[in-house]
């Protein structure tokens, strides 16, 4: 078998494109039952596994191992079919490997074979002379050299890299060009070193990382866009604009969508990739794996069968939450990127970061709150015209298409639900799917929810037992509210004006409205009001949460512990599990006496020795040991060390702890954890 295609540095040619389907073919003869294989991509160089279709996708991207002739680690018998060496010797010389990099993505991007050192035949007819005109910069700096004579850099790799170590370090703008300035001067005459920070911006706004600056209120009222673009003060809270010399209060960047989903089909692979959900995927009943496998997206194509027809319409997931850029400083700031998600790519390739879309990035200091939707307004009005449709084009089928999308749901953690449903999610009637009807008891300073039992069938032996909260249950469960239902309710929402200034009386919510804070300006959306599902919670905060209760109250680690003095009053309250109320005592005035689901100090010790001993494969976790404190507490996990503590460690880690009852109870649960963070989910099993 001729494998010279091996060593041919153009990815894009028929040749190696066919070697890779040669490989590929080869390959599935010795699969494992996942389908996963070792992968001989330049990056991964058979050290890693993935799917086979991630692996054509590898080979593609980053280029075959050139010294991986004899296909050994796929099941290939060592004789050699090629000479070594033969397919080698005459290959022309490479580029650089950074610059082999960036003409790859370049060439995905404009869609030609561009050939380094060579003329080529352009496409030009395919796509419009603007465009081609910054492709085409784009390729004659990727040409040049940094200076006379320099092998290892042309100018537009150095820019980039030497911006993206500027990300990196969070170097700050002056010190940027002050270093640019000492490069210019520093490299030889005639270098193509940029001397200021605006051509460098310039640059890199050609190959398509520019975005739009809009300000905005200080009090977040509005944005000074479109209509208000040329204003000075706010319309509603009349404040000025900017704080000096035309330097605004706060800023919002938005990076349109449009030129980005269009790039998704610049290039042939991931062009073909788009279509995977329609063409490729696996459908399975009572399996899920991806979303299009979910009733809201089947429900969805039923209601929209002229954009569920083409496989090329984007459906797309919002994600926001807050976070401090200062780290661990102790500087109070919350920024809110907004992130759309792609979901017509394979799992493998839409929870990959290079393909998550950041469309806004909401300054602090403080979070948007209810005010969300004034942030929300410039990439509502895309989506309204993506939802209509623009001229696109397919470098896959090689031909201009109409690129439709939409945002089919919104995925956040508790807080931000409330920001971008509308509906409150404090108070009385905090559950958004109960709504009206939520189940609530008032308890000493809170708030408890206590219905669940009405979830149960009418015969279950629970809803008779009066030891959860002293009474039986003869409730039905809530009502499944219907679009009609929630609309009928959002229409006796009264307006309420944004903004957070002192001067803004805050309006009184009426019971007619019940929770509701506002009408969400996603209705804005010609589709929102007709899906099945629009939104979601985001299982990493809610699987975060319940382990630090769990392990909180197990450990007895004080402010984390749900075992406190007042829920033993509580349950005195309520008149239920006597044996745990707080009893008198001389001197300390009440002692709490030691529960079952509390560990001793002695089980506390025997457990935090294990977490200690742990040993993790390398990148699975990080050392869960450094959370463990002297006093056997646990503290400063993140959100990763819980995923894996409760799924993985806490099973086995309570094997010879506690009672058989709550040793089940609590597998169970991380069971169940585990069952929802898998790959497949059985809906069976779940429900």
């Amino acid at each position: 078998m001729d494998r010279h295609w091996i060593s041919n540095p153009d990815r894009l040619s028929a040749e190696y494109e066919k070697g890779v389907g040669e490989f590929v073919t080869f390959v599935r003869g010795s699969l494992d039952v996942q389908g996963l294989t070792k992968c001989p991509c330049n990056r991964c160089m058979n050290r890693e596994v993935h799917h086979i279709d991630s692996v054509r996708y590898h080979l593609l991207i980053y280029g075959f191992l050139e010294d991986y002739i004899h296909w050994t680690e796929h099941g290939e018998q060592s004789n050699p079919q090629v000479p070594l060496g033969s397919p080698i010797q005459d290959t022309p010389p490479r580029m650089n490997d950074q610059d082999d990099e960036m003409a790859e993505a370049l060439r995905d991007a404009a869609g030609h074979a561009y050939d380094i050192g060579s003329s080529s035949d352009l496409l030009s007819d395919m796509r419009p002379p603007a465009e081609q005109a910054r492709y085409d910069k784009l390729f004659e700096e990727l040409h040049n050299p940094l200076y006379n004579d320099c092998m290892k850099f042309s100018a537009l790799t150095f820019i980039v890299k030497l911006m993206n170590v500027k990300v990196l370090y969070k170097w700050s703008d002056r010190s940027f060009v002050a270093l640019l300035k000492l490069l210019h001067e520093a490299l030889p005459v005639g270098n193509r070193c940029p001397r200021t920070y605006y051509e460098t911006r310039k640059l890199l706004c050609d190959v398509g990382l520019g975005y739009e600056h809009i300000d905005v209120c200080k009090h977040d009222c509005t944005l000074f866009y479109n209509e208000h673009k040329d204003d000075d003060v706010c319309p509603i809270c009349g404040v000025s604009r900017y704080v000096r010399k035309k330097i605004p209060h706060k800023r919002l960047r938005y990076f349109p969508i449009t030129p980005r989903l269009k790039r998704l089909y610049s290039s042939k692979h991931t062009a073909r990739a788009m279509r995977w959900h329609k063409e490729q995927r696996l459908e399975e009943d009572g399996k899920l794996r991806h979303p299009a496998d979910g009733e809201a997206w089947k429900k969805f194509d039923s209601l929209y069968p002229e954009f569920a027809g083409d496989p090329r319409s984007v459906r797309m997931g919002l994600a926001s939450d807050g976070f401090n850029p200062f780290s661990h400083m102790s500087t109070s700031y919350s920024m809110w990127p907004v992130i759309l998600i792609p979901y017509n790519l394979p799992p493998w390739l839409t929870m990959h970061r290079s393909n998550y879309l950041l469309s806004l990035l909401i300054p602090g200091p403080k979070s948007p709150g209810k005010d969300f939707d004034v942030f929300l307004r410039p990439l509502i009005e895309e989506l309204k015209v993506l939802w209509d449709g623009v001229q696109s084009f397919d470098s896959y089928q090689q031909a201009s298409f109409t690129l439709r999308a939409s945002v089919i749901w919104t995925v956040s953690d508790f807080p931000a639900f409330a920001y971008l449903s509308g509906w409150s999610t404090q108070g009385k009637l905090a559950c958004p799917i109960c709504l009206e009807d939520t189940r609530y008891k008032s308890i000493r300073s809170k708030i408890s929810y206590i219905g669940h039992r009405s979830f149960l069938e009418m015969s279950h032996s629970w809803r008779n037992s009066k030891e959860f909260d002293g009474r039986s249950e003869r409730r039905i469960p809530p009502r499944n509210f219907s679009t009609a239902d929630i609309l009928s309710q959002l229409e006796a929402v009264g307006q309420s004006i944004p903004g957070k200034a002192t001067t803004t009386a805050k309006r009184k919510r009426l019971p007619t409205e019940l929770n509701w804070t506002k009408k969400s300006i996603l209705f804005e959306l010609p589709y929102w009001s007709t899906l099945l599902l629009r939104h979601n919670l985001d299982v990493m905060h809610i699987e975060k949460n319940v382990c630090d209760n769990i392990l909180g109250t197990l450990l007895d680690i004080e402010g984390k512990s749900k075992d406190n003095d007042k829920a033993r009053e509580d349950l005195k309250d309520m008149g239920i599990r006597s044996e745990l109320w707080l009893q008198p005592h001389p001197v300390k005035g009440s002692l709490k006496p030691h529960a079952s689901y509390v560990f001793t100090k002695d089980e506390a010790k025997l457990f935090c020795d294990y977490l200690r001993a742990v040993k993790l494969p390398d990148g699975y976790a990080s050392n869960i040991g450094r959370c463990v404190t002297e006093s056997n507490k646990l503290a400063g996990m993140k959100s990763h060390d819980c995923h894996v503590l409760l799924q993985k460690l806490l099973p086995p880690g309570i094997l010879t702890l506690l009672t058989p009852q709550l040793r089940r109870t609590l597998i169970e649960l991380s069971q169940f954890f585990e069952q929802l963070c898998g790959r497949t989910l059985d809906v069976g099993q779940l429900t």
